[in-house]
């Protein structure tokens, strides 16, 4: 059986936060799907289309990584995709405290897909996409938080 996870998030944009995470997690898993999910109640600045297309340049070279959009229950992302694991990463013990609830919900659903917090190396513990976000919007450079392909994007708009 592999092992596949699902690594879900809105990634608005892709920071060194996820990518840590991803590349520490590659070891773990025999293939990890990026899941953008699509959320209703949040209005990106950048398109889903973006931020997959970032994420394919990014790991162009990595057969592990697989890269999707969703939307509904990341559970029912998860069946669709076989996977039975969850990546989520925690900078703060608020993070867990936020992650774990959600865990928890996702564990009542189906017991069969567990979820796995990784910490983020403490340089990339303040790295957050909605600080980006806020850096972007008054012309701020942000790029100490961002993997080149992001910045490439960036320069070009």
């Amino acid at each position: 059986m592999n092992r596949i996870c699902l690594f879900p998030g809105t990634f608005d944009p892709v920071t060194l936060g996820h990518t840590d995470i991803i590349n520490r997690a590659l070891p773990l898993f025999d293939k990890i799907h990026v899941g953008v999910g699509m959320n209703s109640s949040k209005s990106p600045m950048f398109s889903t289309e973006q931020r997959l297309e970032w994420f394919r340049e990014i790991y162009k070279d990595e057969p592990k990584i697989e890269v999707a959009a969703y939307t509904g229950l990341t559970i029912d992302y998860c069946k669709k995709i076989d996977a039975r694991f969850i990546l989520r990463g925690i900078r703060f013990v608020s993070d867990f405290e936020y992650e774990k609830t959600i865990a928890d919900a996702n564990r009542m659903l189906d017991k069969k897909i567990e979820t796995v917090f990784l910490t983020g190396e403490p340089q990339y513990s303040s790295v957050a996409s909605t600080i980006v976000r806020d850096i972007l919007k008054h012309h701020g450079d942000a790029s100490p938080f961002l993997p080149e392909a992001v910045i490439s994007t960036l320069k070009n708009l």
